[in-house]
Protein backbone atom coordinates (compact mmCIF):
# COMPACT_ATOMS: atom_id res chain seq x y z
CA UNK A 1 0.00 0.00 0.00
CA UNK A 2 1.43 3.74 -0.78
CA UNK A 3 1.75 5.87 2.07
CA UNK A 4 -0.13 9.10 2.95
CA UNK A 5 1.35 12.63 2.39
CA UNK A 6 0.19 15.13 4.46
CA UNK A 7 -0.01 19.07 4.31
CA UNK A 8 -0.59 21.44 6.46
CA UNK A 9 -2.19 24.86 5.14
CA UNK A 10 -2.10 27.57 8.54
CA UNK A 11 -5.29 27.10 10.59
CA UNK A 12 -7.16 25.26 8.47
CA UNK A 13 -6.26 21.96 9.92
CA UNK A 14 -4.91 18.81 7.99
CA UNK A 15 -5.23 18.60 4.41
CA UNK A 16 -3.99 15.49 1.82
CA UNK A 17 -2.05 15.97 -0.86
CA UNK A 18 -3.00 14.15 -3.10
CA UNK A 19 -0.95 10.85 -4.57
CA UNK A 20 -1.48 10.31 -7.62
CA UNK A 21 -2.77 13.06 -10.26
CA UNK A 22 -4.19 12.52 -13.95
CA UNK A 23 -6.04 14.44 -16.47
CA UNK A 24 -8.86 13.56 -19.00
CA UNK A 25 -9.98 15.16 -22.37
CA UNK A 26 -13.54 15.90 -23.84
CA UNK A 27 -13.62 12.13 -25.17
CA UNK A 28 -12.66 10.67 -21.80
CA UNK A 29 -9.74 10.10 -22.51
CA UNK A 30 -7.19 9.52 -20.27
CA UNK A 31 -4.13 11.73 -21.42
CA UNK A 32 -1.92 12.00 -18.44
CA UNK A 33 -1.25 10.02 -15.17
CA UNK A 34 1.18 9.07 -12.74
CA UNK A 35 2.05 5.98 -11.31
CA UNK A 36 0.69 4.09 -10.03
CA UNK A 37 -2.89 4.85 -11.92
CA UNK A 38 -0.86 4.71 -15.12
CA UNK A 39 0.46 1.33 -14.64
CA UNK A 40 -3.27 -0.01 -14.25
CA UNK A 41 -4.46 1.78 -17.16
CA UNK A 42 -2.16 -0.20 -19.21
CA UNK A 43 -3.12 -3.91 -16.93
CA UNK A 44 -6.46 -3.20 -17.73
CA UNK A 45 -5.70 -3.05 -21.31
CA UNK A 46 -6.07 0.57 -22.08
CA UNK A 47 -3.43 3.02 -23.50
CA UNK A 48 -1.84 6.46 -22.58
CA UNK A 49 -3.42 8.56 -23.50
CA UNK A 50 -6.82 6.60 -24.61
CA UNK A 51 -9.94 5.95 -22.86
CA UNK A 52 -10.24 5.04 -19.59
CA UNK A 53 -9.84 1.21 -19.54
CA UNK A 54 -11.05 0.74 -15.68
CA UNK A 55 -14.88 0.52 -15.54
CA UNK A 56 -15.32 2.16 -11.90
CA UNK A 57 -13.40 5.59 -12.56
CA UNK A 58 -14.48 6.02 -16.09
CA UNK A 59 -18.66 6.03 -15.15
CA UNK A 60 -17.50 8.86 -12.26
CA UNK A 61 -15.21 10.74 -15.18
CA UNK A 62 -18.25 10.65 -17.22
CA UNK A 63 -20.93 11.79 -14.73
CA UNK A 64 -18.58 14.81 -13.75
CA UNK A 65 -17.40 15.69 -16.96
CA UNK A 66 -21.83 15.47 -18.49
CA UNK A 67 -22.84 17.23 -14.70
CA UNK A 68 -20.27 19.79 -14.18
CA UNK A 69 -19.87 18.52 -10.97
CA UNK A 70 -16.77 17.52 -8.87
CA UNK A 71 -17.59 13.96 -7.55
CA UNK A 72 -15.49 12.05 -4.54
CA UNK A 73 -16.36 8.88 -4.18
CA UNK A 74 -14.38 4.85 -3.33
CA UNK A 75 -13.85 2.77 -6.46
CA UNK A 76 -12.90 -0.48 -6.81
CA UNK A 77 -10.68 -2.34 -9.71
CA UNK A 78 -8.95 -5.32 -10.78
CA UNK A 79 -6.02 -6.10 -12.73
CA UNK A 80 -4.46 -9.97 -13.12
CA UNK A 81 -2.67 -9.83 -9.65
CA UNK A 82 -4.66 -7.57 -7.36
CA UNK A 83 -8.07 -6.12 -6.67
CA UNK A 84 -7.59 -2.15 -5.99
CA UNK A 85 -9.78 0.42 -3.98
CA UNK A 86 -9.05 3.98 -4.31
CA UNK A 87 -10.80 7.05 -3.35
CA UNK A 88 -10.73 9.60 -5.79
CA UNK A 89 -12.05 13.04 -6.74
CA UNK A 90 -12.89 13.94 -9.78
CA UNK A 91 -13.55 17.44 -10.87
CA UNK A 92 -13.90 20.26 -14.04
CA UNK A 93 -10.70 21.16 -15.42
CA UNK A 94 -9.12 24.20 -14.16
CA UNK A 95 -7.74 25.85 -17.10
CA UNK A 96 -11.13 25.42 -18.59
CA UNK A 97 -10.49 22.69 -21.27
CA UNK A 98 -12.85 20.16 -21.71
CA UNK A 99 -12.78 17.12 -19.78
CA UNK A 100 -11.64 16.40 -15.69
CA UNK A 101 -8.83 16.56 -13.17
CA UNK A 102 -8.35 13.40 -11.34
CA UNK A 103 -7.07 13.26 -7.43
CA UNK A 104 -6.18 10.33 -6.24
CA UNK A 105 -6.64 10.34 -2.11
CA UNK A 106 -6.11 6.94 -1.12
CA UNK A 107 -4.79 3.56 -2.67
CA UNK A 108 -4.99 0.30 -1.26
CA UNK A 109 -3.67 -2.89 -3.15
CA UNK A 110 -4.36 -6.88 -2.29
CA UNK A 111 -3.32 -9.58 -3.47
CA UNK A 112 -6.05 -11.63 -4.84
CA UNK A 113 -7.38 -14.71 -3.83
CA UNK A 114 -7.08 -17.27 -6.18
CA UNK A 115 -10.46 -18.86 -7.11
CA UNK A 116 -11.12 -22.76 -6.56
CA UNK A 117 -10.88 -24.84 -9.68
CA UNK A 118 -13.83 -26.42 -9.11
CA UNK A 119 -15.83 -22.99 -8.57
CA UNK A 120 -14.26 -21.84 -11.85
CA UNK A 121 -15.15 -24.94 -13.66
CA UNK A 122 -19.11 -24.68 -12.34
CA UNK A 123 -18.95 -21.56 -13.58
CA UNK A 124 -17.70 -22.39 -16.71
CA UNK A 125 -20.49 -25.34 -17.29
CA UNK A 126 -23.32 -22.79 -16.90
CA UNK A 127 -22.21 -20.53 -19.18
CA UNK A 128 -22.02 -23.71 -21.68
CA UNK A 129 -25.33 -24.76 -20.91
CA UNK A 130 -26.76 -21.96 -21.22
CA UNK A 131 -25.46 -21.34 -24.65
CA UNK A 132 -25.75 -24.99 -26.07
CA UNK A 133 -27.97 -25.89 -29.00
CA UNK A 134 -28.40 -29.40 -28.45
CA UNK A 135 -27.94 -31.30 -25.02
CA UNK A 136 -28.32 -35.27 -24.65
CA UNK A 137 -27.74 -37.22 -21.95
CA UNK A 138 -25.76 -40.09 -22.49
CA UNK A 139 -24.57 -43.50 -20.27
CA UNK A 140 -21.45 -44.14 -18.70
CA UNK A 141 -20.25 -45.64 -22.23
CA UNK A 142 -21.39 -42.37 -24.19
CA UNK A 143 -24.46 -43.85 -25.62
CA UNK A 144 -27.40 -41.59 -26.11
CA UNK A 145 -29.93 -41.99 -23.71
CA UNK A 146 -32.02 -38.87 -24.97
CA UNK A 147 -31.81 -35.75 -26.84
CA UNK A 148 -32.95 -32.00 -27.49
CA UNK A 149 -32.24 -29.81 -30.10
CA UNK A 150 -33.07 -25.96 -30.25
CA UNK A 151 -31.36 -24.57 -33.74
CA UNK A 152 -33.18 -25.64 -37.14
CA UNK A 153 -29.91 -26.84 -38.38
CA UNK A 154 -29.51 -29.43 -36.04
CA UNK A 155 -32.82 -30.83 -35.72
CA UNK A 156 -31.66 -33.65 -38.22
CA UNK A 157 -29.11 -34.49 -36.12
CA UNK A 158 -31.78 -34.31 -33.30
CA UNK A 159 -33.93 -36.86 -34.88
CA UNK A 160 -31.10 -39.07 -36.21
CA UNK A 161 -29.87 -39.40 -32.53
CA UNK A 162 -33.66 -39.47 -31.07
CA UNK A 163 -34.38 -42.53 -33.30
CA UNK A 164 -30.97 -44.08 -32.51
CA UNK A 165 -30.96 -44.65 -28.42
CA UNK A 166 -28.47 -46.70 -27.22
CA UNK A 167 -25.92 -45.49 -29.77
CA UNK A 168 -22.77 -43.46 -28.86
CA UNK A 169 -23.22 -40.22 -29.99
CA UNK A 170 -19.86 -39.87 -31.65
CA UNK A 171 -21.58 -42.09 -34.48
CA UNK A 172 -23.48 -39.01 -35.79
CA UNK A 173 -21.05 -36.15 -35.91
CA UNK A 174 -17.53 -35.74 -37.29
CA UNK A 175 -14.86 -34.97 -34.66
CA UNK A 176 -11.87 -33.31 -35.60
CA UNK A 177 -8.68 -35.44 -35.27
CA UNK A 178 -11.14 -38.07 -34.64
CA UNK A 179 -8.80 -41.07 -36.14
CA UNK A 180 -8.56 -42.45 -32.74
CA UNK A 181 -9.73 -45.32 -32.00
CA UNK A 182 -13.81 -45.00 -31.26
CA UNK A 183 -15.35 -45.01 -28.57
CA UNK A 184 -12.45 -41.71 -27.42
CA UNK A 185 -11.79 -41.02 -23.53
CA UNK A 186 -14.64 -38.58 -22.65
CA UNK A 187 -11.46 -36.40 -21.50
CA UNK A 188 -10.66 -36.13 -25.07
CA UNK A 189 -13.51 -35.46 -26.31
CA UNK A 190 -14.53 -32.82 -23.94
CA UNK A 191 -13.69 -29.23 -25.88
CA UNK A 192 -13.66 -31.29 -29.51
CA UNK A 193 -14.20 -29.11 -32.56
CA UNK A 194 -16.84 -31.00 -34.34
CA UNK A 195 -18.94 -31.28 -37.74
CA UNK A 196 -22.76 -31.98 -38.09
CA UNK A 197 -24.25 -32.80 -41.17
CA UNK A 198 -26.77 -30.11 -42.59
CA UNK A 199 -25.24 -27.17 -40.27
CA UNK A 200 -22.82 -24.66 -41.92
CA UNK A 201 -21.81 -23.75 -38.17
CA UNK A 202 -18.49 -24.89 -36.53
CA UNK A 203 -19.32 -26.79 -33.15
CA UNK A 204 -17.66 -27.61 -30.08
CA UNK A 205 -18.65 -30.40 -27.77
CA UNK A 206 -18.47 -30.59 -24.28
CA UNK A 207 -18.97 -33.34 -22.05
CA UNK A 208 -20.12 -32.93 -17.90
CA UNK A 209 -19.38 -36.21 -16.22
CA UNK A 210 -22.16 -37.14 -13.36
CA UNK A 211 -19.39 -38.21 -10.79
CA UNK A 212 -20.31 -41.41 -8.65
CA UNK A 213 -17.74 -40.72 -5.25
CA UNK A 214 -15.61 -43.13 -5.51
CA UNK A 215 -16.35 -44.35 -9.15
CA UNK A 216 -16.64 -43.81 -12.58
CA UNK A 217 -18.86 -41.80 -13.89
CA UNK A 218 -22.35 -43.01 -13.69
CA UNK A 219 -23.26 -40.82 -17.15
CA UNK A 220 -22.68 -37.75 -19.21
CA UNK A 221 -24.30 -34.03 -20.39
CA UNK A 222 -23.40 -33.77 -24.18
CA UNK A 223 -23.75 -29.69 -25.39
CA UNK A 224 -22.99 -28.24 -28.71
CA UNK A 225 -22.06 -24.92 -28.66
CA UNK A 226 -21.19 -22.89 -31.52
CA UNK A 227 -19.62 -19.27 -31.68
CA UNK A 228 -21.52 -18.51 -35.01
CA UNK A 229 -25.29 -17.29 -35.07
CA UNK A 230 -27.72 -18.61 -37.55
CA UNK A 231 -28.16 -16.41 -40.70
CA UNK A 232 -30.78 -13.52 -39.83
CA UNK A 233 -34.41 -15.54 -40.21
CA UNK A 234 -37.40 -13.01 -40.61
CA UNK A 235 -38.32 -11.47 -37.16
CA UNK A 236 -41.42 -12.50 -35.87
CA UNK A 237 -44.22 -10.24 -36.18
CA UNK A 238 -47.06 -9.05 -34.23
CA UNK A 239 -49.19 -11.22 -36.22
CA UNK A 240 -47.49 -14.57 -36.12
CA UNK A 241 -47.30 -13.96 -32.13
CA UNK A 242 -51.08 -14.01 -32.52
CA UNK A 243 -51.57 -16.68 -34.84
CA UNK A 244 -52.59 -20.41 -32.52
CA UNK A 245 -52.69 -22.57 -35.68
CA UNK A 246 -50.99 -25.79 -34.54
CA UNK A 247 -47.30 -26.34 -33.77
CA UNK A 248 -47.18 -22.14 -34.14
CA UNK A 249 -44.37 -21.86 -30.93
CA UNK A 250 -43.08 -24.74 -31.35
CA UNK A 251 -42.07 -24.24 -35.35
CA UNK A 252 -41.51 -20.48 -34.94
CA UNK A 253 -41.44 -19.05 -31.92
CA UNK A 254 -39.38 -21.25 -30.09
CA UNK A 255 -36.22 -21.29 -32.23
CA UNK A 256 -36.05 -17.75 -32.41
CA UNK A 257 -36.45 -16.91 -29.02
CA UNK A 258 -34.34 -19.83 -27.46
CA UNK A 259 -30.87 -18.53 -28.48
CA UNK A 260 -31.10 -14.50 -27.87
CA UNK A 261 -31.92 -15.81 -24.23
CA UNK A 262 -29.80 -18.59 -23.57
CA UNK A 263 -27.01 -15.88 -24.31
CA UNK A 264 -28.63 -13.01 -22.13
CA UNK A 265 -28.30 -16.32 -19.40
CA UNK A 266 -24.54 -16.49 -20.45
CA UNK A 267 -24.12 -13.14 -20.46
CA UNK A 268 -25.44 -12.47 -17.13
CA UNK A 269 -23.43 -15.48 -15.39
CA UNK A 270 -20.45 -13.86 -16.98
CA UNK A 271 -21.01 -10.85 -14.96
CA UNK A 272 -22.35 -12.61 -11.41
CA UNK A 273 -19.17 -14.14 -11.55
CA UNK A 274 -17.12 -11.50 -12.29
CA UNK A 275 -15.12 -13.40 -14.97
CA UNK A 276 -15.41 -10.36 -17.11
CA UNK A 277 -13.83 -8.29 -14.02
CA UNK A 278 -14.49 -6.49 -10.62
CA UNK A 279 -17.87 -6.08 -9.70
CA UNK A 280 -19.87 -4.08 -6.74
CA UNK A 281 -21.95 -6.59 -4.72
CA UNK A 282 -25.52 -5.37 -5.59
CA UNK A 283 -24.70 -5.19 -9.43
CA UNK A 284 -23.79 -9.28 -8.97
CA UNK A 285 -27.11 -9.52 -7.47
CA UNK A 286 -28.25 -8.12 -10.30
CA UNK A 287 -26.85 -10.31 -12.87
CA UNK A 288 -27.96 -13.30 -10.90
CA UNK A 289 -31.41 -12.13 -10.63
CA UNK A 290 -31.05 -11.90 -14.28
CA UNK A 291 -29.94 -15.44 -15.38
CA UNK A 292 -32.78 -16.58 -12.81
CA UNK A 293 -35.14 -14.61 -14.97
CA UNK A 294 -33.83 -16.03 -18.42
CA UNK A 295 -33.42 -19.32 -16.99
CA UNK A 296 -36.85 -19.44 -15.48
CA UNK A 297 -38.12 -17.97 -19.23
CA UNK A 298 -36.14 -20.82 -21.09
CA UNK A 299 -37.57 -23.66 -19.27
CA UNK A 300 -40.80 -21.80 -19.54
CA UNK A 301 -41.02 -21.92 -23.36
CA UNK A 302 -39.44 -25.56 -23.64
CA UNK A 303 -42.39 -26.56 -21.50
CA UNK A 304 -44.93 -24.48 -23.88
CA UNK A 305 -43.23 -26.36 -26.71
CA UNK A 306 -43.72 -29.75 -25.54
CA UNK A 307 -47.03 -29.21 -23.99
CA UNK A 308 -48.20 -27.91 -28.13
CA UNK A 309 -46.34 -31.43 -28.96
CA UNK A 310 -48.28 -33.51 -26.30
CA UNK A 311 -51.76 -31.68 -27.02
CA UNK A 312 -51.68 -32.35 -31.11
CA UNK A 313 -54.28 -34.59 -32.26
CA UNK A 314 -51.74 -36.48 -34.30
CA UNK A 315 -49.33 -36.88 -31.57
CA UNK A 316 -48.17 -40.55 -30.47
CA UNK A 317 -45.44 -42.00 -28.75
CA UNK A 318 -43.45 -45.01 -29.88
CA UNK A 319 -43.70 -48.13 -27.44
CA UNK A 320 -40.56 -50.27 -27.49
CA UNK A 321 -39.51 -53.22 -24.62
CA UNK A 322 -37.91 -51.00 -21.80
CA UNK A 323 -36.58 -52.20 -18.41
CA UNK A 324 -38.32 -49.73 -15.91
CA UNK A 325 -35.63 -50.17 -12.90
CA UNK A 326 -33.03 -49.61 -15.61
CA UNK A 327 -34.72 -45.82 -16.58
CA UNK A 328 -35.12 -45.64 -13.11
CA UNK A 329 -31.36 -45.89 -12.40
CA UNK A 330 -30.64 -43.63 -15.43
CA UNK A 331 -33.06 -41.08 -14.14
CA UNK A 332 -30.97 -41.13 -10.51
CA UNK A 333 -27.93 -40.63 -12.15
CA UNK A 334 -28.75 -37.63 -14.22
CA UNK A 335 -30.22 -35.95 -10.78
CA UNK A 336 -27.43 -36.87 -8.53
CA UNK A 337 -25.14 -34.35 -8.15
CA UNK A 338 -28.69 -31.69 -8.13
CA UNK A 339 -29.88 -34.06 -5.19
CA UNK A 340 -26.14 -34.14 -3.15
CA UNK A 341 -26.13 -30.45 -3.48
CA UNK A 342 -29.07 -30.29 -1.25
CA UNK A 343 -27.96 -33.39 0.93
CA UNK A 344 -30.70 -35.28 -0.37
CA UNK A 345 -30.18 -39.48 -1.18
CA UNK A 346 -31.65 -41.00 -3.93
CA UNK A 347 -32.73 -44.63 -3.17
CA UNK A 348 -32.59 -45.99 -6.45
CA UNK A 349 -33.40 -49.63 -7.69
CA UNK A 350 -30.04 -52.02 -7.39
CA UNK A 351 -27.67 -52.69 -10.36
CA UNK A 352 -29.49 -56.25 -11.62
CA UNK A 353 -33.32 -55.38 -10.58
CA UNK A 354 -35.43 -55.25 -13.35
CA UNK A 355 -38.60 -54.52 -14.57
CA UNK A 356 -39.71 -55.24 -18.78
CA UNK A 357 -42.37 -52.89 -19.74
CA UNK A 358 -43.73 -51.52 -22.51
CA UNK A 359 -43.26 -47.86 -23.56
CA UNK A 360 -40.96 -45.18 -25.06
CA UNK A 361 -37.84 -45.10 -23.41
CA UNK A 362 -37.20 -41.12 -23.74
CA UNK A 363 -40.83 -40.38 -22.59
CA UNK A 364 -40.52 -42.41 -19.90
CA UNK A 365 -36.91 -40.98 -18.31
CA UNK A 366 -38.70 -37.53 -19.23
CA UNK A 367 -41.67 -38.42 -16.42
CA UNK A 368 -39.47 -39.62 -14.20
CA UNK A 369 -36.69 -36.92 -14.27
CA UNK A 370 -39.79 -34.43 -13.69
CA UNK A 371 -41.36 -36.45 -10.94
CA UNK A 372 -37.42 -37.38 -9.32
CA UNK A 373 -37.01 -33.32 -9.89
CA UNK A 374 -39.70 -32.02 -8.22
CA UNK A 375 -39.16 -34.48 -5.03
CA UNK A 376 -35.44 -32.74 -4.76
CA UNK A 377 -37.12 -29.87 -5.09
CA UNK A 378 -39.84 -29.89 -2.33
CA UNK A 379 -37.93 -32.12 -0.62
CA UNK A 380 -35.96 -30.69 2.99
CA UNK A 381 -32.08 -30.43 2.93
CA UNK A 382 -30.87 -34.38 4.38
CA UNK A 383 -34.30 -36.11 3.79
CA UNK A 384 -34.68 -38.92 1.08
CA UNK A 385 -36.15 -39.76 -2.41
CA UNK A 386 -37.36 -43.08 -3.25
CA UNK A 387 -37.85 -45.13 -6.59
CA UNK A 388 -39.76 -48.04 -6.48
CA UNK A 389 -40.65 -50.75 -8.26
CA UNK A 390 -44.27 -53.13 -8.34
CA UNK A 391 -45.86 -55.51 -10.66
CA UNK A 392 -49.05 -57.02 -11.44
CA UNK A 393 -50.51 -58.94 -13.47
CA UNK A 394 -50.40 -57.21 -16.78
CA UNK A 395 -49.32 -53.95 -15.34
CA UNK A 396 -46.09 -52.30 -13.98
CA UNK A 397 -45.19 -49.55 -11.95
CA UNK A 398 -42.37 -47.26 -10.65
CA UNK A 399 -43.48 -45.06 -7.63
CA UNK A 400 -40.80 -41.69 -6.91
CA UNK A 401 -41.45 -41.37 -2.99
CA UNK A 402 -40.31 -38.24 -1.04
CA UNK A 403 -40.24 -36.90 2.84
CA UNK A 404 -41.79 -33.52 1.69
CA UNK A 405 -44.61 -31.45 2.85
CA UNK A 406 -47.12 -33.86 1.39
CA UNK A 407 -49.83 -32.71 -0.69
CA UNK A 408 -53.62 -32.88 0.81
CA UNK A 409 -57.32 -34.13 -0.80
CA UNK A 410 -58.28 -31.19 -2.32
CA UNK A 411 -54.61 -30.29 -3.66
CA UNK A 412 -54.37 -33.56 -5.16
CA UNK A 413 -57.33 -33.48 -7.58
CA UNK A 414 -55.42 -30.14 -8.89
CA UNK A 415 -52.22 -30.84 -8.85
CA UNK A 416 -52.08 -32.48 -13.25
CA UNK A 417 -54.20 -29.37 -14.03
CA UNK A 418 -52.25 -27.03 -16.42
CA UNK A 419 -50.32 -24.37 -15.21
CA UNK A 420 -50.91 -25.43 -11.37
CA UNK A 421 -48.48 -24.82 -9.23
CA UNK A 422 -50.59 -24.67 -5.13
CA UNK A 423 -49.69 -21.77 -4.70
CA UNK A 424 -45.86 -21.64 -4.82
CA UNK A 425 -44.09 -18.87 -5.89
CA UNK A 426 -40.38 -18.09 -6.88
CA UNK A 427 -39.60 -21.94 -7.31
CA UNK A 428 -39.00 -20.99 -11.10
CA UNK A 429 -41.65 -23.91 -12.07
CA UNK A 430 -43.72 -23.53 -14.80
CA UNK A 431 -46.88 -25.76 -13.65
CA UNK A 432 -46.88 -27.86 -16.87
CA UNK A 433 -44.21 -30.50 -15.92
CA UNK A 434 -47.06 -33.19 -13.93
CA UNK A 435 -49.73 -31.94 -16.92
CA UNK A 436 -47.25 -33.05 -19.38
CA UNK A 437 -46.01 -36.34 -17.51
CA UNK A 438 -49.89 -37.64 -17.43
CA UNK A 439 -50.59 -36.59 -21.14
CA UNK A 440 -47.46 -38.74 -21.88
CA UNK A 441 -48.33 -41.69 -19.78
CA UNK A 442 -51.22 -41.66 -21.03
CA UNK A 443 -50.33 -41.63 -24.42
CA UNK A 444 -48.40 -44.91 -23.59
CA UNK A 445 -51.64 -46.70 -22.54
CA UNK A 446 -50.33 -45.67 -18.92
CA UNK A 447 -51.83 -43.92 -15.93
CA UNK A 448 -49.86 -41.33 -13.52
CA UNK A 449 -51.64 -40.36 -10.32
CA UNK A 450 -50.53 -38.98 -6.48
CA UNK A 451 -50.75 -40.21 -3.11
CA UNK A 452 -49.98 -38.33 -0.56
CA UNK A 453 -51.43 -36.73 2.76
CA UNK A 454 -50.40 -33.30 4.52
CA UNK A 455 -47.05 -33.38 6.59
CA UNK A 456 -46.71 -37.15 5.18
CA UNK A 457 -44.89 -36.55 1.41
CA UNK A 458 -45.58 -37.54 -1.37
CA UNK A 459 -46.00 -41.00 -3.35
CA UNK A 460 -46.19 -40.48 -7.18
CA UNK A 461 -47.25 -43.78 -9.16
CA UNK A 462 -46.55 -44.37 -13.03
CA UNK A 463 -47.87 -46.76 -14.05
CA UNK A 464 -47.27 -48.76 -17.63
CA UNK A 465 -47.96 -52.03 -19.66
CA UNK A 466 -45.89 -54.50 -18.54
CA UNK A 467 -44.18 -56.47 -20.74
CA UNK A 468 -45.23 -60.21 -20.51
CA UNK A 469 -44.26 -61.91 -23.44
CA UNK A 470 -40.69 -61.55 -22.36
CA UNK A 471 -39.89 -61.30 -18.58
CA UNK A 472 -35.94 -61.34 -19.28
CA UNK A 473 -34.44 -57.50 -19.37
CA UNK A 474 -33.81 -56.01 -22.61
CA UNK A 475 -30.98 -55.56 -24.11
CA UNK A 476 -29.64 -52.26 -25.12
CA UNK A 477 -30.48 -53.62 -28.27
CA UNK A 478 -33.90 -53.60 -27.76
CA UNK A 479 -33.65 -50.23 -26.15
CA UNK A 480 -32.99 -48.65 -29.54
Amino acid sequence: MLPQFWLFVGNMGLVTKPLVTAQSDADDQLISAEEPLAGLQLRCGGSLPGTIAIPALLEVVRKARRYNLKLARSIQAQDCSDAITAWIEVSPREDGEPGCDIAVRNWQSEALIAEVPAAIEHHKQVIDRSLSELTAQLDPAQNVLAVEADAADLQHLAGEMSSAIGTPWTDFVIVEGGGHRQPMHWRLLDGAKVAVSGSDRHWTAHLYPRIVPGGSPAGFELCLTSEELLPEEAPVTEDALLDTSPGMLGRDIAPVLRLPIARIIANAETIRTRMAGPLADEYAEYASDIASAGQHLLALLDDLSTLEVVEADEFTTAPDRIDLADVARRAAGILGVRARERGIAIDAPKPGETLPAVAEFRRVLQILLNLVGNAIRYSPEGSQVWIRLEEEGDRVRLIVADQGPGIGPDEQARVFEKFERLGRSGDGGSGLGLYISRRLARAMQGELSVESAAGQGARFVLELPADIADSAPPSQADQA
